[in-house]
């Protein structure tokens, strides 16, 4: 492993990259350092992984990788997490798996606060991030609750807070989402969001990704907390695209001028000597419209106007235990072959199941 005074490798090709002459060269190289050191201490480093962080080689980074992204709110003096995504990208990193785990889920959760005498105890998902208002203790124990669920070891992590995504959309300056049914919001301003496609700017796109009760479409699996999660990936998609359209993703000006814009409301845990850069310039081919969204197995039982429980029992718990192995072991291609029902596209057509086509392609290939 690379220590943290070692240079990225690709920073020393623009070091010695071509120039007509040697001066051109030079000072182009040592304009463009500056680029990339000031773009990667723009973003606050956070150890959010702890000691359970998976090792990898960063001087020839390749997959399979899994991270582990929680989307954080901050209000009053204090953090919680009631997102929570696992994104996995596979060997040759042209795939991405992103997998949303729902706050409604049912799990054993180790540490459940003061009115449990911090012992463990079978609750939702959610209940892990609200033990405290020290966000070191939630976020430790968040992370373990995941850990101890799916037995997958993340490489890298990140906290995103709704303040720094309404500051991405406003980088591209909107975003389209595509909503499956009529809704409006339960929010300060009540807008209305009509089903279908359209772009929306950073407060309304905020907005629509924060719902939760409106969402009725129980039968197709997006209902309530479900809902909630396909926008989130909808969005995550729309932004991925927004940004690689206008470039991002292969100038470290911009790439400066975005994580600057995020101080504050973007942390990374990455391992020693990778840096925000290098993860950005690795990742820079890998296309959002592949990405494949995923709704963890299990049964939501709508408890009162878009409130639910979410528990995995019977054959929903083998597909849930699989995906996990799945993410673990870099065989996700086959699970979605096994599992499409789970599988969904969170595009134009997010009640379309895509886990389909996903397993005549995987069947084709094995052919």
């Amino acid at each position: 492993m690379a220590g943290k005074s070692g240079a990225p490798w690709w920073a020393h090709v623009m070091l010695y990259a071509g120039g007509v002459t040697m001066v051109v060269a030079g000072g182009a190289a040592a304009v463009a350092q500056i680029g990339v050191m000031t773009a990667n201490s723009a973003v606050e480093n956070e150890d959010i992984l702890g000691d359970s962080q998976a090792d990898m080689d960063v001087e020839n980074i390749s997959g399979p990788l899994n991270i582990l992204v929680l989307g954080v709110d901050k209000q009053g003096g204090s953090t919680r997490s009631d997102t929570m995504i696992m994104v996995h990208v596979n060997e040759d990193l042209t795939d991405v798996s992103m997998v949303s785990l729902p706050r409604d889920l049912y799990v054993e959760i180790p540490d459940c606060g003061p009115d449990w005498g911090n012992d463990t105890c079978m609750q939702k998902l959610n209940h892990a991030a609200s033990i405290s208002d020290d966000w070191d203790v939630t976020r430790a124990n968040v992370v373990d609750t995941i850990y101890n669920l799916t037995g997958v070891e993340f490489h890298m992590g990140a906290t995103v807070d709704f303040n720094g995504f309404m500051d991405l959309v406003d980088l591209v300056g909107e975003i389209e989402l595509c909503p499956w049914e009529d809704i409006t919001s339960i929010h300060g301003d009540k807008r209305f969001f009509p089903e279908g496609c359209a772009y929306y700017d950073k407060e309304e796109s905020l907005d629509l990704i924060r719902q939760r009760y409106g969402w009725t479409d129980w039968e197709n699996g997006l209902g309530g907390d479900y809902g909630r999660q396909a926008m989130q990936q909808q969005a995550i998609k729309a932004l991925i695209k927004e940004l690689k359209a206008d470039g991002y993703h292969k100038d470290v000006g911009k790439l400066t001028d975005l994580f600057e814009g995020l101080q504050g409301k973007l942390t990374l845990d990455l391992p020693e000597g990778l840096t925000a850069v290098d993860l950005a310039m690795n990742l820079r081919d890998l296309n959002p419209e592949d990405i494949t969204s995923i709704r963890v197995p299990a049964t939501s039982l709508e408890t009162e106007v878009g409130a639910s429980e979410v528990i995995a029992e019977g054959e929903q718990q083998i597909a849930a235990d699989a995906l996990w192995s799945a993410l673990q072991n870099d065989t996700m291609d086959q699970w979605i072959a096994q599992y499409p029902q789970w599988v969904k596209q969170t595009g134009s057509a997010a009640t379309e199941t895509a886990g389909e086509t996903a397993g005549e392609t995987a069947t084709q290939t094995a052919d």
